[in-house]
């Protein structure tokens, strides 16, 4: 560990100095966010037009995946070999899908509720970490609410 200075004390932190490192001054000493990435609402929104594209194409892609299962259950029932095209398209469908959730992952874009697109971005309101908070059928991102309270949390910025 090294010993990091700050205007309230010497206080310690993991790894490099804590000034740059991820670490933030808070209280009487000094405090790592949860996540890396912090969006602005301008940076949200900014990215909406392309994530209502992934998620009407996740939607999509889940319902084919929904379908390719029953199809592959209906198969399996009656003694059937399931492999070949079906079983083909089932996997195609199922890389398509982490292909775009890898999109949301690399950006710390949490998927709450796939159906509503319903998501939360980190960011920072007044010294907290927090979430934004947008809805597929809103807009812009006009809510936030805090890391634990979730939904039923959402206040107006």
């Amino acid at each position: 560990m090294e010993t990091g200075r700050w205007t309230g004390g010497t206080v310690l932190c993991a790894g490099e100095t804590c000034k740059g490192a991820g670490w933030v001054p808070f209280q009487f000493g000094w405090m790592k966010y949860q996540f890396n990435k912090h969006y602005t609402r301008e940076e949200a929104s900014g990215l909406l037009p392309q994530i209502r594209g992934w998620l009407e194409r996740l939607n999509r892609l889940s319902e084919e995946l929904e379908r390719l299962d029953q199809r592959m259950k209906s198969l399996a029932g009656q003694g059937n070999d399931i492999g070949g095209e079906t079983v083909n398209n089932w996997i195609r469908t199922l890389a398509e899908m982490q292909e775009i959730l890898m999109e949301f992952q690399s950006r710390q874009i949490f998927i709450k509720d796939l159906s509503r697109g319903l998501l939360d971005f980190p960011a920072i309101i007044g010294g907290r970490e927090v979430f934004l908070c947008w809805e597929l059928d809103e807009e812009n991102v006009e809510f936030w609410h805090d890391l634990e309270t979730g939904y039923g949390g959402r206040e107006r910025l």
